[in-house]
């Protein structure tokens, strides 16, 4: 990524990484992603606020260069990950004259995990502000979006707000500013699923905070810059609060076709009874999709047979993804098939005690389903369109 200036004295110097499909070894990067930092210019001092993934450093370096910082006064750790801080050493090493400006706990994480000297910070606290020299930083505390230890800078003057991994996403692209409305916000969702709606309730509480901070142009460390910041607030407004929609996210696994007899029925039974469906064959699906339809959805089935006395190991690891991001869903069922027995159903309704759901009934069902077991599906879909209605 070049140089670009956003307002007179602010510049993005970050690096946009075309090519990494993956991200803690977890999290699939169909689109890439970037490492977004950015230099700001006072008349009296300059500081620049997060760094890039270690990967990218010497492309920050070259930014920096082009831009012809000579020195750097402040490096601003909005966040201790390293896909942003993890340029911090190697910026202190080129401006040995820099402090970096973090919160307490973000300072005993930078110390552990990338070995900066503890003399080399300077703590701030919530709404501690920093004059540059006619361009003012404020800091805005922001715990758990996604790390304890998260804060938000305003640049009061220029009213933009850095908010590192808030709002962002792994979207790479030439664009500077989402002009892409739709591609962007599609991608923000991706990432809002799998590494903020965790933290679903604390982030609503951020978004009422913000109501009282003014500023025209939100910038984060992930993927384009909100020139229209209602856009993603919107968004978030919307995935963060109670409100559930009219959908079944339905997780399967099938060996031998029974499985996926009764899934194509409870598919076909939940539509008849006007209920849209998003069905993943688990061993077929990027996980990223299931995560972004379960932000919305109402409920959750997940479909498996049994293997060795259990549940299929996709189906355990659907559950435990649903289990660890705790969507808004009201609702969640089981269904089963096996031949001589097992505790399936029994294990994966266990698997989701963090989801504030009603377990519906569990369905089990010996070998090829027969009538019978087609009538139960029926009931389930019975079941779940009643409890849906008025969505």
């Amino acid at each position: 990524m070049t140089v670009r200036e956003i307002k007179p004295g602010v510049y993005s110097v970050g690096a946009v990484d075309w090519d990494r499909r993956l991200f803690d070894e977890l999290i699939p990067l169909p689109e890439g992603t970037s490492y977004n930092s950015y230099l700001v210019r006072g008349s009296a001092k300059t500081a620049l606020i997060d760094t890039v993934d270690p990967s990218k450093e010497a492309e920050l370096i070259g930014n920096l260069q082009a831009a012809g910082v000579g020195s750097l006064d402040y490096i601003v750790a909005n966040h201790a990950e390293q896909d942003h801080s993890g340029s911090i050493p190697r910026m202190l090493e080129l401006y040995p004259g820099a402090k970096v400006v973090a919160n307490e706990k973000a300072r005993e994480y930078l110390t552990v995990l990338l070995g900066i000297d503890p003399g080399r910070f300077q703590v701030i606290k919530d709404g501690d502000r920093l004059d540059l020299g006619g361009k003012t930083l404020e800091f805005i505390f922001a715990p758990w979006v996604h790390w304890p230890e998260t804060m938000l800078t305003l640049l009061v003057e220029e009213r933009i707000l850095f908010t590192c991994d808030m709002f962002g996403s792994h979207l790479a692209t030439s664009d500077l500013y989402a002009s892409d409305e739709g591609r962007v916000v599609k991608s923000a969702k991706r990432y809002y699923a799998e590494i903020m709606m965790p933290f679903r309730h604390i982030i609503r509480n951020h978004l009422q905070k913000l109501k009282a901070v003014v500023f025209d142009v939100i910038a984060p460390s992930h993927g384009p810059i909100y020139g229209r910041p209602k856009l993603i607030l919107d968004a978030y407004e919307d995935w963060t609060s109670d409100d559930v929609k009219n959908v079944v996210v339905l997780a399967y696994v099938s060996m031998h076709g029974s499985t996926a007899k009764l899934v194509e029925h409870l598919i076909d039974a939940l539509i008849r009874r006007g209920v849209a469906v998003k069905p993943f064959n688990l061993p077929r699906t990027d996980l990223g999709e299931l995560a972004i339809e379960l932000v919305d959805a109402a409920t959750i089935v997940i479909a498996t047979p049994t293997v060795l006395a259990g549940p299929h190991p996709s189906a355990v690891y659907a559950a435990y993804l649903a289990n660890a991001l705790r969507p808004k869903a009201r609702y969640a069922a089981v269904v089963t098939s096996y031949n001589w027995g097992g505790r399936a159903a029994e294990q994966l309704a266990g698997m989701l005690g963090n989801l504030k759901v009603e377990l519906l009934p569990s369905l089990a069902f010996k070998g090829l389903p027969s009538k019978g077991d087609y009538a139960a599906v029926e009931k389930l879909a019975d079941e779940i369109a009643a409890r849906h209605k008025g969505l």
